[in-house]
C-alpha cells in the first residue's frame, strides 16, 4: 500500500483533543508558544502538533498542586474513590477515542489498542475500590507502657514518568493509586505519545477531580523538566516506567532529597517450553507473550527455551503461525501486526536480528524491514540456531522478534532463565504441577506465568527484581507505594 492511501484510510483523530498542556484543570500553551509534532508511525506523517512543556510549565503544574494538596488529602475517601470510579466509567465509555488515539500515535493494531483501554480503565476501578480501604492498625504495647496506633498517609507530591508503549495503562496504574491515597500527581508522558494522558486529563476533569490534582506536561526536553522537579524539595514520590539506564539516574538523583521510587524497568523475560507441555497452549502462549503490542513490551517474551526433544516440532509450527500474521497499519482491518513506534526503534530490532544473522543464526521467517508506505513496519521473524555470542541472545528486543534456543535438562533452563541481571517476567510451559511449582520457586523474576502467557492484571502487583526495578503496581500492594506510615504512641489507657 502507497503511503498516500494508508492516510487516506487512517481515522481522524476525536474531536476536542487536547493538544495543550494540562496544568490547574485546564489546557495552556507552553511558555514560549513551543510545540512539537507527534507522528504517525505508520504512516511517518505528522498527526498534530503538542505544546512543548518546559522547567518553568512543570514548576507551574508544582505550583498548582501545592495549592490543592491539603484540601485533597483531606477530601473523604468516599469522595476520591467515586471521582475514580468516574473516570473508570468515562474512559470505559470513550473506549474508542482512546483506542483510535493510541493506535494513531502508537502504531498497534485497534484490537489490542481496545484491551489496552479495557486493561488501563480498570486500575481506576481497582483503585476507586482500595481508596475506602487504606487503614492502620491498633494494639496494647506487650509491656503495657502505652497504645501503638499506625495511620497511613498520603506520600504527597508526586511525578509519574511514562513510556510511549503503553500509553493508557502506564499512566492510570500510576494515577490511579496516587489519587486514591490523596496525593497530587504530574505526569511527564512520552513525547512520542502525549495525546493519549492529555485525553485521560480532560476526562479526569469531567469526572470532577479538582484542578491542579493532575497535571499533564508533554515535553521534549524530558531530562531538564524531570531533573527540575526532582530537584524541587515539594516533590516526595518519582514513579517511572522505562528503561534501566534512566531508571538508574532517576534513583541517583532521588537520593539527593530521599524521595520515594518506584522503578519498573527493561525485562528480558524467558518463555521456557517443557517437554511435557501441551504444545497448542505453549504456542498460544508464546505468541501471546511475544507477538502481543507488536512485542513492545517489557513483559514480552524475549528469550524462547523449548526441551530440545520438543523444539523442532515447536518451532515449526511456531514459524507457521508467525508467517501467517498480517503487517500494516493498525487501524486497518484483518492486520495482525501494527507499526513500530519510530525508526530508532526500527532500526534497533533491525540491527539484532542482522548481529544474529551474522554470528549464524537462521531466519526461519522474516528477518526484514517492510518498506512502501512511509512508516515503521518490521516483519515478523523467527530466528532459530543463535549463537551465544549473538546480543539478541542478552538484549531486550522489543519488536516482532521469537529468538529459539533450546536446553536439554531442567536445571539448564533454570540456569539459562536467570542468566540476565534483569528479573521482571518470566514463563513456563508443563503439564507437571510438580515441575511448575520447582521452576517457579527457582526462577529470579518479580513475576512469573505457568501456563498462561499474559499475566497482568489490575488485582496483581506488577514489578520486578535485579535491575528491573522495585516496587508493586497493581492489587492491594500498589496503593501501600503512596503511603506513608506514621505510628503514634498514646499513653496506657
Amino acid at each position: 500500500m502507497s503511503r498516500e492511501e494508508t492516510v487516506k484510510t487512517a481515522p481522524p483523530l476525536p474531536d476536542g483533543l487536547p493538544t495543550d498542556l494540562w496544568i490547574g484543570g485546564a489546557p495552556r500553551a507552553a511558555t514560549g508558544g513551543g510545540a512539537f509534532d507527534v507522528i504517525n508511525p505508520a504512516t511517518g506523517s505528522v498527526l498534530t502538533s503538542v505544546a512543548d512543556g518546559t522547567v518553568e510549565d512543570a514548576l507551574a503544574a508544582m505550583d498548582a498542586a501545592e495549592k490543592v494538596a491539603g484540601q485533597w488529602a483531606a477530601t473523604p475517601p468516599r469522595v476520591r474513590a467515586e471521582i475514580l470510579r468516574k473516570a473508570f466509567e468515562l474512559v470505559t465509555e470513550r473506549s474508542e477515542d482512546f483506542a483510535t488515539v493510541m493506535t494513531l500515535e502508537m502504531g498497534k493494531i485497534l484490537a489490542e489498542s481496545r484491551g489496552e483501554v479495557a486493561y488501563g480503565a480498570e486500575f481506576l476501578r481497582w483503585f476507586s475500590e482500595e481508596a475506602v480501604r487504606i487503614g492502620g492498625r491498633t494494639a496494647t504495647a506487650p509491656a503495657g507502657t502505652g497504645e501503638i496506633v499506625v495511620t497511613k498517609e498520603p506520600v504527597g507530591m508526586c511525578l509519574a514518568v511514562t513510556p510511549w508503549n503503553f500509553p493508557l495503562a502506564m499512566g492510570t496504574r500510576k494515577i490511579g493509586p496516587a489519587l486514591a491515597s490523596g496525593c497530587t500527581i504530574i505526569v511527564k508522558p512520552s513525547e512520542d505519545t502525549p495525546l493519549t494522558m492529555l485525553l485521560l486529563a480532560q476526562t479526569f476533569a469531567d469526572a470532577g477531580l479538582p484542578p491542579g490534582v493532575l497535571s499533564v506536561v508533554p515535553s521534549t526536553a524530558s531530562k531538564d523538566v524531570v531533573a527540575a522537579m526532582m530537584a524541587d524539595p515539594r516533590l516526595k514520590k518519582v514513579s517511572f516506567t522505562g528503561s534501566t539506564g534512566v531508571g538508574k539516574e532517576l534513583v541517583a538523583q532521588a537520593a539527593g532529597r530521599l524521595q520515594r521510587t518506584s522503578m519498573e524497568l527493561g525485562g528480558n523475560a524467558p518463555f521456557l517450553v517443557f517437554d511435557d507441555a501441551d504444545l497448542d497452549a505453549a504456542l498460544d502462549g508464546a505468541m501471546a507473550a511475544k507477538m502481543r503490542n507488536g512485542g513492545e513490551a517489557c513483559t514480552a517474551a524475549n528469550r524462547i527455551y523449548v526441551q530440545n526433544s520438543v523444539r523442532e516440532e515447536f518451532t515449526r509450527r511456531l514459524t507457521e503461525r508467525v508467517a501467517a500474521m498480517t503487517v500494516g497499519p493498525g487501524w486497518q482491518d484483518g492486520v495482525a501486526l501494527g507499526a513500530i513506534i519510530n525508526e530508532r526503534q526500527l532500526s534497533s530490532i533491525a540491527g539484532l536480528v542482522d548481529d544474529a544473522r551474522t554470528h549464524g543464526a537462521r531466519i526461519l521467517t522474516g528477518g526484514t524491514r517492510i518498506e512502501g508506505s512511509g512508516g515503521f513496519f518490521y516483519a515478523p521473524t523467527v530466528l532459530d540456531d543463535i549463537d551465544v555470542k549473538a546480543r539478541i541472545r542478552s538484549s531486550e528486543i522489543f519488536g516482532p522478534v521469537a529468538a529459539v534456543v533450546g536446553f536439554d535438562t531442567e536445571d539448564e533452563a533454570v540456569a539459562l532463565a536467570n542468566d540476565t541481571p534483569y528479573g521482571l517476567a518470566s514463563y513456563l510451559y508443563t503439564e507437571s504441577l510438580a515441575r511448575a511449582q520447582r521452576v517457579a520457586r527457582r526462577i529470579e523474576s518479580g513475576m512469573v506465568g505457568v501456563n498462561r502467557g499474559v499475566i497482568s492484571d489490575a488485582a496483581a502487583p506488577f514489578g520486578g527484581i535485579k535491575e528491573s526495578g522495585f516496587g508493586s503496581e497493581g492489587g492491594s500492594e500498589g496503593i501501600e507505594e503512596y503511603l506513608n506510615t506514621k505510628y503514634i504512641a498514646y499513653p496506657p489507657a
